[in-house]
């Protein structure tokens, strides 16, 4: 235990979590021990341990989408020590566990995969209310500001807790129904969801086993449902209040009527669920009507009972506005939800008095600053009333159409009344911001309710009189108050709040009214004289722009919205006349957006409205045509929303999307719009960056992104994945669009010709200005990324263009398959080529000339044989396959013409077949002939997008974030597919190779092996964890000449692998009194050091050294071996000679080995022998010094026999005699 908390404690966060995973796998397959030591060791160290977001990264070897390595583990060995538990002990330790997520600040992701292992759990009697307590805290603290999709997946973990884990004889409805409430309807216990009907089997399952409550008992009524009578007496309760204190009482708060409302749709669903099993309908609904009796009852009297308590019509409302909130929150499931439609059924006999309830109370009654909350619930039964009426219908003799005319007329009136005063008293500015809150969502009912508005009462024309003669952008002044308790709301911050309010109802009018400027039945109101201001704005677009210009000035930035759709409708009108007050309009606007980037709520809506203001058609064409300010104030706008969609996703789909829908002509078929891509071609960059759009995330966000992709990836078993509403944001979308987009261009038409010509020479532009800013980039970088993408769409759009076009870029597209690239790009650039090839044969002389002709056959034949004996061994290996491959198809084809040279070539391939021996290269042999290209790829059959997008990149070691499946070209957004590139493939490829098996890496030509059975020899002592081969590519320098004493001899002794100066210093006295000729080091910086000088007595005066360093050490055995020096490695190999059997040449150059790695193995490949000292010892070699002393001694007798005296070092004591172990060496 102490060893695991020393390495959960590292501040290195592998080591940490590869200490969790190693605890995790020791405990799973051995017998844990059920002690209160390990359990305190779990609660403690481990739990503090498995707080560190970074250890849930998810494993190389796992895709995008999967549950983490740890995740897993975790939850396996979790389940498997609780079951370990002893039945007592297993509450206690549940109960530590969960208190451990209250005790610290938490990030989102530990406390999801904590919640998944307590709800994955068996289910035991654990807890009582103390857990639902303690499961709360984590809910309502500890989870607070966790990203919204995985709070809610933890919220319905945490549920599955509750449920599998708590003792329902412990606990009352009371209990349940506390803890349900801190479980929102939005993020998790969504009604409808798998979880909600798990939650309804477990009540309905445990109906007589809860504990009664101390404020009722359940059991008084035998034959109904517990729930049902403590949901009646909820419903009850909530709806008893004391007497009213007088106009000024403060709304009430929403948690009871949420709690009040889950309550009842839990109870009338566990109701369904006996009415499945009993089919017994009229049981059913009579148990719903008891709980829904109270409530309508209260609702019916909202508008004859006067004297009814003011909290309790608040009540009454809030609780109905929830049950239809929660009943409507699935549009889909609207018209078939049976409880929507009993609640709107059995409402629907009070909604007159409601309406009328709400049209008496907003019409003059609200006067004080808390009446503002009453306005908005007034508003928004009134809002959710006018939906499902056209949903479900309205049965009643007023239709809600009538309601809302009246509405709107009483606050018009009140408006006038309130302006004509010209008082700011509390109760006037209130009232006037209530009316112009009714009017603003009034106009903002769904379109379908505009028509009927127009035809039953002309809405639009009283609307547009009334704005004639009210005042533009009329603020509201601070009133004087003199009661303390509304001071906060009137001072100068609360006060500005109401105000932004009122501007911004007062704005959503006006857009209701550009949008519907047209439908206004008497025009004449236009030309009246009592009020011009409006009537001149509306005919003077530039007078309103600037109006919607200091609006913007003054209205806090999330109120911006119903400016900018204002704004949609002015800047088309004056885009030519007042090109500066467009350019002031755009930036300010993005001004406003961009301060919204950070704002989760509101900054997705003022981006969309902002790009329809910028990017229309209407605004493009304009622009582009006449080149002014406003087109250059685009052009940097767009660089400007690509910056900014780098570090936030879904900016640029927004843009893209946008673009291309509106460049499509919907029709039976969907064609790209002539004028449309007129405009675009003006803005290439837009749909250039889209082709090409893709960021590099930092690792704390990719692990944000992969853990949400695990959330979705549980589908409908993750309520949370139905109850957040969350936009599409996958960065993929932005490829996918545009390539959709290109897809449906025609070759044959001139201006997608030109289009299409336009971005390709863009597209290579942007590969050549990529290479440029980094020769060698490496794989998965940003730069290869792009270059892969770019490419990918050139391969898409290659077969609609015109061969006069092709001839243009043909030799730039040769250059960027001469020059240096990773494999994924390489193989599309080769696919491009061919593609080129294949439809426009006579570009083949720049190639090779035809394939399918004998001459070109045979030159083919002939260059590939010359590949053959190149010194590079991938090129040689492949061009061999190559050979093998070509010589098939001149066999198949024309064997009369190549029968000269068929058993030439065929011997040939089967020598070249069996000399491949064993071990590396006999696998390489095998390994390159199942490559993807050689044995399973067609470029015709296989071209499709599930191959261009997804095959190759899966197979080329690609990182996940470039493999986009082609449902992704079909599933988003309303863009068509039409083309003639297949979505698929039209043949089964398999595809089950790893991408190492043919992947080609480039080694480099100083890297390369000599001969292709050289890769059998290796080192028999090779320590696995260290395998690093330094780099071969730099120059060698000069070597310093020998300035004191001569050679004695032709030996060379190489020592540029020893980095240890007191070794060096030894061998260098060695190799001078032993004559060597040279002794090569690593650096002459050795002679300085103290140990180097201690040992070498003054050697180096004697000797000549020569600097070389380990990078440059190949290409100086290989200059030695021009020289005709036979290189020699003292190496234990799988091939060495032994020392006694080895006839040493005169001209020698022995490479001695790092003192713990000995020699690289690519070293190995280029020495000419290997030679070893023969041991008879445990140990496994040599000191450096003491043997390479030997081996010099041994080599400057060269072929002379010499005899060896091994001679007793003086500490044997006097009496002892010297060993004279003779050996004689030939």
């Amino acid at each position: 235990m102490c060893v695991y908390q020393r390495m959960f404690e590292s501040e290195n966060k592998t080591l940490a979590k590869e200490g969790i995973i190693h605890l995790l796998d020791m405990f799973c397959q051995r017998s844990i021990p059920a002690s209160p030591v390990c359990s305190e060791f779990i609660i403690g160290p481990l739990m503090d341990a498995m707080s560190e977001s970074a250890i849930f990264s998810r494993s190389v070897d796992q895709l995008s989408g999967a549950c983490p390595l740890l995740g897993l583990k975790f939850q396996t060995f979790m389940t498997a020590f609780v079951s370990s538990l002893p039945e007592k002990s297993k509450g206690f330790f549940l109960l530590k566990l969960v208190k451990k997520m209250t005790s610290r600040n938490w990030c989102a992701i530990p406390i999801l995969f904590i919640s998944k292992v307590l709800g994955a759990l068996p289910s035991c009697k654990a807890w009582g209310a103390e857990g639902l307590l303690l499961l709360r805290e984590v809910l309502q603290c500890t989870m607070t500001t966790h990203q919204i999709l995985l709070r809610g997946a933890a919220q319905g973990f945490l549920l599955q807790a509750a449920m599998k884990l708590t003792d329902v004889e412990r606990v009352s409805f009371s209990d349940i129904s506390s803890f349900l409430i801190f479980l929102k309807s939005d993020e998790s216990l969504h009604r409808g969801s798998n979880l909600w009907n798990e939650l309804c089997i477990w009540l309905y399952n445990n109906d007589k086993s809860f504990k009664n409550s101390a404020e009722f008992d359940c059991t008084k009524d035998s034959e109904r449902s517990s729930l049902n009578v403590y949901t009646q007496s909820l419903v009850e309760d909530y709806l008893k209040v004391p007497p009213s204190k007088g106009n000024d009482e403060l709304m009430p708060d929403w948690f009871e009527s949420r709690l009040v409302a889950t309550m009842m749709l839990l109870s009338a669903d566990v109701e369904f669920m006996k009415y499945l099993e009993m089919n017994n309908a009229a049981a059913e609904l009579s148990e719903i009507e008891c709980f829904m009796v109270p409530l309508v009852d209260t609702l019916s009297k909202l508008n004859t009972n006067v004297y009814m308590p003011t909290l309790k019509t608040d009540r009454s409302l809030q609780l109905l506005l929830k049950l239809l909130q929660s009943c409507s929150s699935n549009p889909a499931a609207n018209v078939t939800d049976w409880l929507l439609n009993f609640i709107w059924n059995y409402v629907s006999t009070a909604t007159t008095n409601i309406m009328e309830f709400i049209l008496r109370r907003l019409n003059g009654e609200l006067r004080m600053i808390p009446d503002l909350q009453r306005c908005d619930l007034y508003i928004a039964v009134f809002s959710e009333f006018g939906k499902l009426s056209l949903n479900l219908g309205w049965k009643r003799n007023r239709s809600i159409c009538s309601f809302a005319f009246s509405m709107m007329t009483a606050a018009i009136k009140n408006l006038q009344r309130c302006n004509s005063k010209q008082d700011s008293n509390l109760d006037n500015q209130v009232q006037k911001v209530v009316s112009m809150s009714v009017l603003a969502a009034v106009c903002s009912i769904t379109p379908r309710a505009y028509e009927h508005l127009q035809e039953t009462h002309d809405f639009i024309s009283v609307l547009y009189k009334y704005m004639l003669s009210a005042q533009s952008n009329s603020s509201l002044a601070k009133p004087t108050v003199s009661d303390e308790r509304f001071a906060a709301e009137t001072s100068s911050k609360g006060w500005g709040k109401i105000v932004a309010r009122y501007l911004h109802d007062q704005w959503i009018c006006i857009y209701f009214l550009l949008e519907n400027f047209s439908k206004v039945s008497n025009p004449e109101i236009a030309k009246s004289p009592e009020s011009p201001e409006w009537s001149y704005h509306f005919e003077s677009p530039s007078a309103t722009l600037q109006l919607a210009l200091d609006a913007l000035s003054i209205i806090p930035s999330d109120h911006a919205l119903p400016i900018f759709n204002c704004m949609k409708h002015l800047v088309p009108k004056v885009i030519l006349s007042s090109e500066a007050l467009c350019v002031e309009s755009i930036d300010m606007s993005w001004k406003i957006v961009s301060s919204l980037c950070s704002t989760q709520l509101v900054f997705w809506t003022n981006l969309k409205a902002f790009v329809e203001l910028v990017f229309s058609n209407e605004v493009l064409s304009s622009v582009s045509s006449s080149k002014g300010p406003v087109f250059a104030r685009i052009k940097e706008l767009i660089k400007e929303i690509v910056e900014m969609s780098s570090t936030k996703m879904g900016v640029l789909q927004v843009l893209v999307s946008f673009c291309c829908l509106s460049w499509i002509e919907f029709s039976e078929k969907s064609t790209v719009k002539e004028d449309s891509l007129l405009i675009a071609m003006e803005y290439i960059e837009i749909l250039l960056e889209a082709c090409v759009f893709g960021t590099v995330f930092r690792r704390d966000q990719r692990l944000i992104q992969d853990i949400h992709m695990y959330v979705e990836s549980l589908g409908k078993d993750c309520a949370a994945n139905l109850a957040v509403k969350s936009i599409n944001r996958d960065e993929h979308n932005v490829r996918t669009s545009a390539i959709r987009l290109l897809c449906l261009l025609d070759g044959s038409n001139a201006v997608h010709k030109a289009f299409l010509e336009d971005l390709i020479v863009h597209l290579l532009d942007k590969d050549v200005l990529v290479s440029k800013t980094k020769i060698r980039y490496y794989g998965n970088s940003l730069q290869h990324r792009v270059k892969n993408r770019l490419w990918q769409t050139i391969l898409v759009l290659i077969p609609k263009l015109h061969q006069d076009f092709v001839s243009k870029i043909i030799e730039r597209i040769f250059q960027a398959g001469l020059s240096n690239n990773q494999a994924s790009v390489k193989y599309l650039i080769e696919w491009v080529i061919i593609l080129i090839l294949h439809k426009h044969p006579t570009f083949l002389h720049q190639f090779w000339n035809c394939f399918c002709y004998v001459p070109n056959l045979e030159k083919a034949l002939v260059t590939v044989l010359q590949w053959c004996f190149n010194h590079n061994f991938s090129v040689r290996l492949y061009a061999l396959i190559a050979v093998k491959k070509l010589w098939a198809m001149c066999k198949h084809q024309y064997m009369q013409q190549f029968e000269a040279l068929s058993s030439v070539i065929e011997s040939s391939l089967h020598q070249l077949e069996n000399m491949q021996g064993g071990g590396n290269a006999r696998k390489n042999w095998i390994r390159i002939q199942e490559h993807f290209f050689f044995s399973t790829f067609h470029p015709l059959l296989d071209y499709s997008i599930e191959t261009i997008f997804y095959t190759l990149p899966s197979l080329s070691e690609l990182i996940e974030d470039e493999w986009i499946p082609y449902v992704k070209f079909t599933d988003y957004g309303s863009l068509p597919w039409e083309s003639s590139l297949p979505l698929t493939n039209s043949r089964a490829m398999s595809c089950n190779q790893k991408p190492s098996d043919w992947l080609q890496q480039d080694i480099g030509n100083d890297g390369e092996l000599d001969s292709l059975n050289e890769w059998a020899d290796f080192q028999k002592k090779i320590v696995p964890w260290k395998n690093s081969i330094p780099d071969l590519n730099l120059e060698m320098v000069e070597h310093r000449a020998a300035k004191l004493g001569k050679s004695h001899g032709s030996l060379i002794v190489v020592a540029s692998l020893i980095d240890k100066p007191t070794n060096l210093g030894g061998l260098c006295r060695t190799c001078e009194i032993f004559g060597a000729s040279a002794l090569v080091v690593d650096s002459l910086h050795h002679l300085n050091d103290k140990q180097f000088q201690y040992l070498s007595v003054s050697a180096e005066q004697w000797l000549p050294l020569i600097e070389i360093k380990p990078s440059e050490l190949l290409r100086f055995l290989q200059m030695k071996k021009t020289q005709g020096y036979t290189i020699i490695g003292v190496e234990q190999t799988a091939k060495s000679f032994d020392l006694t059997e080895y006839n040493f040449p005169e001209k020698s150059l022995l490479l001695l080995g790092n003192e713990r790695e000995g020699i690289p193995a690519n070293l190995i490949q280029h020495l000419d022998v290997c030679v070893e000292i023969p041991q008879q010892g445990i140990i496994r070699s040599l000191n450096v010094h003491g043997g390479s002393g030997l081996w010099t001694r041994i080599l400057s007798e060269l072929s002379r026999p010499w005899t060896f005296y091994l001679t007793p070092p003086r500490s044997w004591g006097p009496s002892s005699r010297t060993a004279r172990c003779p050996r004689t060496l030939g």
